[in-house]
């Protein structure tokens, strides 16, 4: 590898290095995936509706923009807070973990560095246990 395309690389952002939106959309479907086919991930797909394609196309657009790419969640639904859209629902520890594991194992199966997999999911973890403090009105 040359100077030039180990700087180019390591000046990818999340987004890029992810696949931007075709490798975030596989990120996604494997996600949702694991939620439809994990017994410890029942809770929290039951607080889905069963047909998931709105709720692939908000996260794979929420990832997007996330991760340093274009906004398109903003472009298609406006701002968001994640702890806001998820007040609704009654997520707790269990909760937490099951997203949390779902994505641990979409992660696994993706085509990134062992780096990028690790920073995604300790970088997930922080919005997932805020959703949980504020659900449990620790925040």
């Amino acid at each position: 590898m040359s100077i030039d395309e180990q700087e180019a690389g390591a000046q990818l952002t999340p987004y890029q290095a992810a696949g931007e939106l075709v490798g975030i959309t596989r990120l996604v479907d494997e996600f949702y995936a694991n939620m439809d086919r994990l017994p410890e991930a029942k809770v929290i797909r039951d607080m889905h509706p069963p047909d998931l394609a709105e709720s692939r196309k908000k996260l794979t657009y929420f990832l997007c923009g996330w991760l340093g790419g274009p906004r398109l969640f903003h472009q298609h639904y406006g701002p968001i807070s994640i702890p806001g859209a998820h007040k609704r629902f009654p997520i707790g520890y269990e909760e937490r973990d099951a997203w949390l594991l779902c994505m641990q194992r979409a992660l696994a199966v993706q085509p990134y560095s062992n780096e990028l997999k690790d920073y995604l999911l300790a970088a997930l973890s922080i919005p997932a246990e805020r959703v949980r403090q504020v659900n449990a009105g620790e925040i």
